[in-house]
């Protein structure tokens, strides 16, 4: 990052590495799974994540105190850490920014529920400190002992890439060595399911179609993704493999409407342009967009006409990983760049499941069919969520 934009103010860079990924979603637990998943054909029923035991890596007892999505929080930061290799970090100099939409829903359900069939005197004590958004986070840096800033962020369908950026930027800033960005979201629950449905976000289809002229809504899906994020100089000391650089992230606000992305796609425009800035490249040295691309006709046009805006007719080629992960809320965009970095592992760009048929009102390279090779170069993956909130990262090769 060459220069910070937004509330934080301007702050002088330190490079970033990213030097570990964690993940669990619906094509399963880790960073393989995912790549393997997201080149092949999409899950059949309810994307959600198969397999899962917190005993793999909590307690009975702790996962017992956890809600779903903190124990999914957990998870991640440990595949993320395993996968960076020894850290000796310091523990006042370490970070963890865990972003989630709706935090624990599950137990809030759970314990209504509890409520009006047994009465008062039998809702869980447990109830606050499981469902609260923060208890990821919480988790983590107590499982860790790290005694830097221990912080959530909560701003629906972008908080992933918000957590990522805000972790890079306390690297990058100086404050901390090492970070773990990151969100996690376990929203299928009954209630949650129903209230997406009865307001028409859902595919009524079943299926997820980004950019597709027949996207007709999202495929909800639970899971969260990690990095590590490392001061580039403490990771070369060290030997780490580093997957690439987080190089720059920006922040905007449609202030538009309270659920649809404001028409043309400016706030996202904006976004990408300023997450450009940040990083210190141009429009024609970025080789990837990982979009948003949720599979809801108002999010996907406007989207289009942001990246047409931004880019002109010269826009790179795009993909959304929703084709096969479905929406995954709050940590959709941390999940997406576990995606990004092996995709620049593998020099291969994904494709876009479920798009078949082009939508004559958007003018994108959409990558679709099979994985496209590429020459590894910067990628931009957006973030947009309920609110107006637009979150863009850019993640270089290293």
């Amino acid at each position: 990052m060459l220069l910070g934009i937004g509330p934080e103010g301007p702050v002088a860079g330190r490079r970033v590495a990213i030097t570990g990924l964690g993940v669990v979603s619906c094509c399963g637990i880790g960073a393989d799974a995912l790549w393997n998943g997201l080149n092949g054909p999409p899950p059949v029923g309810e994307r959600r994540v198969p397999g899962f035991d917190p005993e793999q890596w909590l307690s009975s007892k702790e996962a017992r105190q956890l809600d779903r999505f903190a124990q999914f929080s957990v998870a991640v930061a440990d595949m993320a850490l395993a996968d960076a290799g020894p850290l000796d970090a310091d523990p006042g100099r370490s970070a963890v920014i865990m972003g989630t939409g709706v935090g624990g829903l599950q137990t809030l359900e759970t314990q209504i529920a509890v409520y009006v069939e047994k009465g008062a005197r039998r809702v869980s004590p447990r109830l606050v400190p499981m469902m609260m958004c923060n208890a990821g986070a919480a988790a983590v840096s107590i499982r860790l002992g790290w005694h830097g800033p221990s912080e959530t962020i909560i701003t629906a369908c972008a908080a992933g890439a918000h957590s990522i950026g805000y972790a890079a930027r306390l690297v990058a800033s100086g404050r901390c060595d090492v970070a773990i960005g990151g969100a996690a979201e376990a929203g299928m629950t009954p209630v949650g399911m129903a209230a997406f449905a009865n307001m028409t976000a859902l595919s009524t289809s079943g299926n997820s179609r980004p950019f597709d002229i027949r996207r007709d809504g999202f495929v909800i899906t639970e899971g969260a993704g990690a990095l590590v994020l490392e001061a580039w100089d403490h990771a070369v000391a060290r030997g780490a493999r580093i997957y690439g650089e987080l190089a720059g992230s920006a922040s905007t606000a449609d202030a538009h409407h309270i659920t649809a992305p404001i028409p043309g796609g400016s706030g996202a425009a904006a976004c990408m342009t300023l997450a450009m800035e940040d990083a210190g490249v141009s429009t024609d040295q970025i080789g990837h967009i990982n979009a948003h691309g949720t599979s809801t006709p108002l999010n996907d046009k406007a989207e289009a006409d942001a990246i047409t805006k931004v880019f002109g007719t010269s826009a790179p080629p795009v993909t959304s990983t929703k084709g096969i992960t479905g929406h995954g809320l709050g940590a959709s965009g941390a999940i997406e760049a576990v995606a990004v970095a092996l995709s620049l592992e593998h020099a291969l760009i994904p494709p876009t499941s479920g798009y078949e048929q082009p939508d004559p009102e958007i003018h994108l390279d959409i990558v679709a069919g099979e994985a496209r090779p590429w020459d590894r170069s910067p990628v931009l993956s957006n973030s947009f969520g309920f609110g107006g909130h637009n979150g863009c990262l850019v993640i270089a090769p290293a």
